[in-house]
């Protein structure tokens, strides 16, 4: 329950001053080689490694024919975990990726969790040391492992793990295995413990590769219209735009304000919060909110907790809160879509995304503006 009230209090900001914070949550970068995507994308990658993703998908069966089920988000949920997308690192037009992505030296010593020595493979040619092995670019291959699966997916004829688009399709064929069918869940857990025995790793990809999963459906708008749609698209236009304390308005996105009950600043980051998200999308129809969750809880038709969310129609604010009842609780807001789905700007170090209404704490009802 802490955790839960801690969460609640990092959801909107009142942007009330010009404060800066060294804290950094997120980079973010107008390049198309690196930061975070702009609006419209669902995976918060560099537009160069959701490329690479993709493409991997469509040569996997070239190289693995009996491979059934290999899908982008699963490439992403890997590499997310991996080396978080290799945000940060500059990747040019053919998909070479500067600096270089290395893993702890594996010599025993415990450093990055490592308790085995594993001898040098490839005498520095891919980890750039000869004197042990490390893993090494953005899905963070063993030089020994990459020897076996290792293609080149970019046409200049040399298969590197520090090409994203090489990286990305030797990833896909390792995960195949032989012929694994990645529709069937237990076959998908083989491939990613196969990758790293561990169930909290398990765990982790699994929650990546099922939030891209959901945020890659576009929802059925076919009898959605006017007004209604006209929030619902402003916001589904923002995906992939990370999460910003502070940030956002009626003109869209902006650098946010610092901070957080837990320190997180949004100084750095230009992106929205939750009643950032919900003021821009509902200013695309003309209607002017007021900044914080709780205020827009006065705006229109109430819809109270009590009718359950089977109350709730697209374009409806979603709301939640630390005591449901209680509207100077509340803490978070979202849009809801439909189908039990929300646009949701989340938390600092998320992007805006689909989300589950239920996946909130606290459902404290809606509000209907249209």
């Amino acid at each position: 329950m802490v955790v839960l009230l801690g969460f609640a209090a990092v959801c909107c900001a009142a942007p009330v001053g010009n404060a800066i914070s060294a804290y950094v949550a997120l980079k973010t970068g107008a390049q198309d080689d690196g930061g975070i995507a702009e609006g419209g994308s669902a995976v918060d990658a560099p537009p160069r490694m959701r490329t690479a993703y993709k493409k991997a998908v469509q040569q996997v069966g070239k190289h693995v024919p009996k491979c059934r089920g290999m899908r982008w988000p699963i490439l992403a949920g890997i590499a997310k975990v991996e080396s978080n997308h290799a945000v940060g690192r500059n990747i040019a037009a053919g998909g070479d990726i500067r600096p270089k992505i290395y893993g702890a030296l594996l010599n025993g010593s415990g450093a990055g969790g490592n308790t085995t020595v594993f001898p040098d493979t490839d005498g520095g040619k891919w980890d750039g040391t000869p004197g042990g092995e490390r893993a090494v670019g953005p899905f963070q291959f063993l030089p020994s492992t990459w020897e076996g699966v290792g293609k080149d997916a970019g046409g200049d004829k040399t298969a590197d793990p520090h090409n994203a688009y090489d990286a990305a399709l030797g990833a896909a064929i390792y995960l195949c295995g032989n012929g694994r069918d990645l529709t069937k869940r237990a076959q998908l857990k083989a491939a990613i413990l196969q990758y790293n025995h561990s169930t909290e790793y398990l765990a982790n990809v699994l929650g990546w590769i099922d939030q891209y999963t959901a945020a890659a459906k576009d929802p059925d708008l076919k009898n959605v219209s006017g007004k209604v749609r006209t929030v619902i698209e402003a916001a589904l236009s923002q995906r992939g735009v990370p999460y910003s304390w502070g940030g956002g308005n009626a003109s869209g996105k902006t650098y946010g304000i610092c901070c957080t009950r837990s320190g997180k600043s949004g100084a750095n980051i230009k992106g929205f919060d939750c009643s950032g998200l919900t003021t821009y999308a509902y200013a695309k129809a003309g209607i002017r909110l007021p900044r914080t969750a709780a205020a827009q809880a006065g705006v229109g038709q109430r819809i109270p907790a009590s009718l359950g969310t089977s109350a709730l129609k697209p374009g409806d604010l979603v709301f939640y809160a630390d005591a449901p009842g209680r509207d100077a609780t509340i803490y978070h807001v979202g849009i809801y879509l439909g189908s039990g789905q929300m646009v949701n700007a989340a938390r600092p170090g998320t992007v805006v995304r689909l989300d589950a209404v239920s996946a909130m704490s606290g459902y404290a009802g809606g509000a209907r503006l249209l």
